[in-house]
C-alpha cells in the first residue's frame, strides 16, 4: 500500500509545481506629485480651474487624476506677499490632506525665493552673528512649525531642509558666496535635520528629510562635500531637473540618477521640472519657458508636454529614482502679481489651457503612471 501511495504523492507534487504561476519581480510604482504653492493666491485673485467644461476644485482635481503628493514652499516672514507664509501654508496643507494626498513641506529658510543664486537669511535672523545661536534658531523654528502642525493633524510626510541649496544657506541679504564654508553650512543644515528627528522621537512620527539641489550635474560634488563634512543623516535627495538649464540630457539622466542613488544610498525624487504646452502668453508677465526649453523630438504642445512627462518618468525610474513632482502646474494667469510682472510667468507650462478658460490639459494623464 505504501509503495502505491509514494508515486502518487510525487505525481501530485510535480503537477502542482507545474501549475504554479511564475512570480514576476515587483516593479516599484513612481511617486508622482505637484507643487501647488500658488493655488491659494491664484484663486483669491480670480483664477478659475476647469475640467471638461466644469469649474473644478484644484486640489481635488489633482487627487482625482492620481496625484499622490503635494509640495508646498514655506517662507519665514514674507513682507512683500502674504502667500507662502505660515497661515497660507497651513491652509494649503489642510487642502492637500483633505484631498487624500501626501505633503512635502519645503522650508526655504528665507523671507523670499531661495535658489542657487540667492540664499538670503530671514530678516528676523539677519543680526545673528553667533553660529550656535543661528543654528538654534533653525532648530527651534523647524521644530515649532512641525509641533503646531502636529496639533492640527497636518504633519507633512517629508520636510525639505532648504530649497535648491547649491550655495551656502542663510547668507547675509544682498550677498552670494561662490565658495561654501562647509563647516558652517553642514552645521546649519544639520540643525534643521536634527529638529525633524527630535520631533519624530517626541511625537512618535516618521517625517522624512530631504536635501534639494538644482540640476543633476551639481548634485554629485555637493553631496560628496556634504558627506565629507558629516552631513549624511537624511532620507532623500531632491533634484530640480529642467533640461533648459541642465548639462545632463534626458538620455544621460538614468545614469546620473543611478550614480547618485548608488553612491549616497538615498532615495531620490525629482521635485521640480516643467515643459511648455504652448508659447502663447496669456498676460503681461513674461513666460520663463520659451522655445529654448524644447527638446529635440518633443513639441511645445499639449501632447508634447505629456510626452515629456511620460518619458521623464520612464527615465527616472530606470535610473533608480522614486518619482517626479511637477513645479507649479496650477500657476495659471490671474490678477496676482509678482515682483517681475502682472499675472503668471508659467501660464504656458501649467496643466491648463488659458485659451479655453483654463481647461485641464492631457498632462493630467501623467499621474496615471502610478496606477
Amino acid at each position: 500500500m505504501k509503495l502505491l501511495l509514494l508515486p502518487l504523492f510525487f505525481i501530485l507534487t510535480i503537477s502542482a509545481c507545474k501549475t504554479q504561476p511564475i512570480e514576476k519581480p515587483m516593479v516599484p510604482k513612481p511617486l508622482l506629485g505637484a507643487d501647488l504653492s500658488y493655488v491659494n493666491e491664484v484663486e483669491d485673485e480670480g483664477g478659475v480651474y476647469k475640467n471638461k467644461g466644469q469649474i473644478a476644485e484644484p486640489y481635488q482635481l489633482f487627487a482625482d487624476y492620481g496625484c499622490q503628493i503635494v509640495r508646498l514652499r514655506l517662507w519665514h516672514q514674507p513682507s512683500w506677499n502674504k502667500y507662502s507664509g505660515w497661515e497660507d501654508v497651513k491652509r494649503s496643507i489642510s487642502r492637500a490632506k483633505k484631498s487624500g494626498m501626501k505633503v512635502l513641506l519645503d522650508f526655504h529658510y528665507s523671507d523670499t525665493w531661495a535658489d542657487p543664486g540667492k540664499q538670503f537669511i530671514p530678516e528676523a535672523w539677519a543680526k545673528i552673528t553667533n553660529q550656535n545661536i543661528l543654528g538654534d534658531s533653525v532648530f527651534q523654528y523647524t521644530y515649532s512649525k512641525l509641533d503646531e502642525l502636529n496639533t492640527l493633524n497636518l504633519v507633512p510626510d517629508i520636510v525639505q531642509i532648504g530649497n535648491e541649496i547649491n550655495s551656502e544657506i542663510l547668507q547675509p541679504n544682498g550677498t552670494t558666496k561662490n565658495n561654501i564654508d562647509w563647516k558652517r553650512n553642514a552645521f546649519l543644515i544639520s540643525k534643521g535635520i536634527e529638529a525633524v528627528k527630535t520631533f519624530n522621537k517626541n511625537k512618535e512620527r516618521n517625517v522624512e528629510t530631504m536635501l534639494h539641489i538644482a540640476q543633476p550635474e551639481n548634485a554629485g560634488p555637493w553631496f560628496s562635500d556634504a558627506e565629507l563634512n558629516g552631513l549624511t543623516d537624511f532620507d532623500w535627495i531632491g533634484l530640480s531637473y529642467y533640461p533648459l538649464w541642465s548639462k545632463v540630457s534626458m538620455e544621460q539622466l538614468p545614469s546620473a540618477i543611478s550614480g547618485l542613488v548608488k553612491t549616497f544610498k538615498k532615495k531620490l525624487l525629482i521635485v521640480e521640472t516643467a515643459y511648455p504646452h504652448t508659447f502663447f502668453n496669456a498676460d503681461p508677465a513674461n513666460n520663463i519657458l520659451d522655445q529654448k526649453a524644447l527638446i529635440t523630438g518633443i513639441s511645445g504642445t499639449p501632447d508634447g508636454q505629456l510626452q515629456y512627462l511620460n518619458k521623464l518618468v520612464e527615465l527616472t525610474m530606470k535610473g533608480g529614482g522614486a518619482g517626479i513632482i511637477y513645479w507649479e502646474p496650477a500657476w495659471i494667469s490671474s490678477k496676482a502679481k509678482t515682483p517681475w510682472g502682472d499675472g503668471s510667468h508659467w501660464d504656458n507650462a501649467t496643466f491648463f489651457d488659458a485659451t479655453k478658460g483654463n481647461e485641464a490639459l492631457p498632462a493630467f494623464s501623467f499621474f496615471n503612471s502610478n496606477k
